[in-house]
C-alpha cells in the first residue's frame, strides 16, 4: 500500500488546535509531500511555548549527508518503524527533538489492481497530531513520521488484509507528554488508533501514489 497525508487547514487553525504560535511562514492547506516542506509543531525548551516551524519531510539515510553526498545521490527515509534502531534511538530519547505532525486525513491505495483509494479521517478530531521527530541539518531542519500497526478499522475494508503500518496518531490530550516525557513513557503513546475513532471510506478521483521506505 502507498500512503498520502493531507493537512487541509490553514496555519491559524493548526495553531489554535495545538496551542501554538503560527509563526511567519503561512500554510494554506494541502498535501504533505515526502521530500517537501510541511508545518510541524515543536516546543521551545527554554520557554515551553509551542510554535509551528516548516521542515523538510525526510532524513538522509544512514551514512549520507546533504553536505557530502553527490547531488541526486541522497536516499531519504520518511518513516520511523524500528524504535530500537541505532539510527533513530538517540533522536527518540531526546524529548526536545520530538514534534507533532498536524494532519487532517491520510489516504491509502492498495496494490491490488483497480482497488480504490481509502480516505481515513477522525470525525471527532478535524485536525489531529501524528508523532514525529526532527533535527537540524546544516542547511535545513528535517522531520520523520512514526508509524505503528494498522487500526482495526482498515482490516474489514481490505478484506482482512490491512496495510503494513499507519501513521502513529497520538491519543487526544497527549501532545504535551509526547513533547516532554522521557522515552519510556512517551513510547507508550505509540499504538494503533482505535477502530471506532477512525472513519474509512472510498475516495473517488484520487491522485498519484507516494511510496516510501521505512526503517
Amino acid at each position: 500500500m502507498s500512503l498520502q497525508c493531507h493537512l487541509d487547514s490553514r496555519s491559524a487553525a493548526i495553531a489554535a488546535a495545538f496551542h501554538a504560535d503560527s509563526g511567519p511562514d503561512p500554510w494554506e492547506g494541502g498535501a504533505l509531500i515526502e521530500q517537501g516542506f510541511g508545518p510541524v509543531v515543536v516546543r521551545s525548551g527554554s520557554s515551553g511555548r509551542r510554535f509551528i516551524r516548516p521542515m523538510h519531510w525526510g532524513y538522509p539515510a544512514a551514512g549520507q549527508s546533504t553536505e557530502l553526498t553527490p547531488p541526486g545521490g541522497l536516499r531519504w527515509v520518511f518513516h520511523v518503524r524500528n524504535f530500537d534502531s541505532p539510527f533513530w534511538i538517540g533522536n527518540l530519547r531526546h524529548a526536545g527533538l520530538r514534534c507533532l505532525i498536524p494532519m487532517t486525513s491520510f489516504h491509502y491505495r492498495s496494490r491490488r489492481r483497480g482497488a480504490p483509494m481509502l480516505n481515513c479521517t477522525l470525525p471527532d478530531r478535524p485536525i489531529f497530531a501524528v508523532a514525529g521527530i526532527w533535527r537540524d541539518l546544516t542547511d535545513m531542519p528535517v522531520f520523520a513520521m512514526l508509524v505503528t500497526e494498522p487500526s482495526s478499522a482498515l482490516i474489514p475494508v481490505e478484506g482482512g488484509k490491512a496495510p503494513v503500518s499507519t501513521p502513529a496518531i497520538l491519543p487526544v490530550g497527549s501532545e504535551e507528554r509526547w513533547l516532554c516525557a522521557d522515552w519510556k513513557e512517551a513510547q507508550q503513546l505509540i499504538r494503533p488508533i482505535a477502530g471506532a475513532e477512525l472513519a474509512v471510506e472510498e475516495l473517488s478521483g484520487a491522485g498519484p501514489d507516494f511510496c516510501s521506505p521505512s526503517r
